[in-house]
């Protein structure tokens, strides 16, 4: 029976355990926030085939120190926290059979079936262990690394387009127009295809003069309305640049 040791028992950590529990392995978990020490990692991995860091970036270095004295030399240590490439390297450097784990959507409502991509020496063994228990695992050819960069950048786009509507709305609401931008980007939204990329791109670099001053104005309305500009500004400035490699 594969023993599965789940390190980190927060929302993400507790459902994907819950969901190899009932998909018949035998999984020992261990939180240090609960615990309030890293100690109690290494129990957790003795004798463990895989271990899933689920904790945080932050921790991720220590709670993989603390446990390798308990790692058996076949174990697979996935790191499962979204962190930067260096940071998996630098793991795969402490236990090589370590493999670097994207988690590609929120895991509440999906557990273990949340889509995955991993990279790694021993991300193929890793995909078939947790594909046996349900597990949408896409294995990609590269090092460790190579799914951290594929996820974060793919953030740098779902993020900041979150972080451009949240200011928006922020700013609408201070104008007494929050329902009307709502109605306005939730359109945009539905309309949006495959050639809405190619607009965006293309209209960016050939109109970066007029819309760098667009945006500037935009970000003095902002200041005019009490809301932070710092997505507005970020897109002058970036036009700014476009407008200058022209």
């Amino acid at each position: 029976m594969t023993v599965v040791a789940v390190l980190g028992l927060g929302e993400a950590g507790s459902l994907i355990a819950a969901d190899l529990i009932a998909a018949g392995a035998t999984v020992r978990g261990f939180d240090p926030r609960i615990a309030g020490e890293f100690g109690g990692d290494a129990e957790a991995c003795a004798g463990a085939d895989v271990v899933l860091s689920v904790n945080s970036a932050a921790d991720a270095a220590e709670a993989l120190r603390a446990s390798l004295p308990a790692l058996k030399p076949d174990a697979i240590w996935a790191d499962l926290n979204t962190a930067t490439p260096a940071l998996k390297e630098d793991l795969a450097a402490l236990f090589p059979r370590t493999v670097d784990v994207a988690l590609m959507s929120p895991v509440p409502g999906r557990g273990l079936r949340t889509p995955m991509t991993m990279s790694g020496p021993a991300a193929r063994s890793l995909a078939s262990i947790l594909e046996g228990f349900g597990a949408d695992v896409t294995v990609l050819d590269g090092p460790v690394g190579t799914a951290a960069t594929r996820k974060l950048l793919r953030s740098v786009f779902y993020k900041g387009m979150a972080a451009a509507v949240v200011e928006a709305l922020e700013a609408a609401k201070a104008a007494g127009l929050e329902e009307w931008l709502r109605g306005t980007i939730a359109a945009e939204l539905i309309r949006a295809d495959a050639a809405t990329l190619d607009r965006l791109v293309d209209g960016s670099r050939k109109h970066a003069v007029r819309r760098r001053e667009e945006m500037a104005a935009a970000a003095g309305l902002l200041g005019d309305l009490g809301v932070p500009a710092r997505i507005a500004t970020a897109s002058r400035d970036w036009l700014l640049q476009l407008a200058q490699e022209r």
